[in-house]
């Protein structure tokens, strides 16, 4: 006589399925490099303590994730407590240690293409007064946001796979202007105050919220 195999148990009941990033992010996305906030500006310790320059470096890495609203964001970084930090406030983490900022940048424009992102905003953590970076007026080119200074590159919208070379560091506004040329594709220069102020040295504290 053959066994009874028993009663059948019932199929576990399972949650709602999370969404894939690829699911929730669209064409457009923000993509922040956030750095270590313990080695951060470590140029402004002559005039505040070490904790309080970590949460000066966080709070203006908030504001810029908060700006990039109502667009997806994502942050690159390499260090463990500001992935944890950006997971927090519902960000994707693309995680790319020693790769540098020109290439953690690259390698997340790169990693969003391959979600399905056709334009890429990318924003520096450090931008105390951050506003409208997720609403920048859409362009078929490159948007270039210099800082106040016409020196640096505080913001960046791109087209994914234009095949730009990001040049960060002193001058970067000029050679990343250059780069337009070379690609041949228009640029487009955005001269926004709120986008403008970014803090480097202990003279940038001077700000008007």
């Amino acid at each position: 006589m053959t066994a009874s195999a028993g009663p059948t148990r019932p199929a576990a009941r399972r949650g709602p399925a999370r969404p894939s990033p690829q699911a929730v992010f669209g064409t457009r996305a923000v993509l922040v490099p956030v750095k270590s906030f313990a080695d951060a500006k470590t140029r402004l310790g002559d005039v505040m303590g070490d904790a309080e320059r970590r949460a000066l470096v966080q709070e203006m890495a908030e504001r810029v994730l908060a700006a990039a609203a109502p667009l997806p964001v994502a942050v690159v970084c390499d260090d463990r407590t500001v992935a944890t930090w950006a997971r927090q406030r519902g960000a994707l983490v693309i995680w790319e240690p020693g790769r540098g900022l020109n290439g953690a940048v690259e390698a997340g424009v790169e990693r969003l293409g391959e979600m399905g992102v056709e334009h890429v905003t990318v924003a520096h953590g450090d931008l105390p007064m951050a506003a409208g970076i997720g609403s920048l007026e859409a362009f078929d080119g490159v948007t270039l946001v210099p800082d106040r200074h016409g020196n640096g590159t505080n913001v960046i919208r791109l087209p994914v796979g234009c095949g730009f070379r990001f040049s960060y560091g002193p001058g970067s506004f000029e050679r990343h202007r250059r780069e337009c040329a070379r690609l041949g594709v228009p640029v487009q220069i955005l001269h926004a105050p709120a986008l403008a102020h970014d803090v480097d040295w202990p003279d940038d504290l001077a700000w008007t919220p």
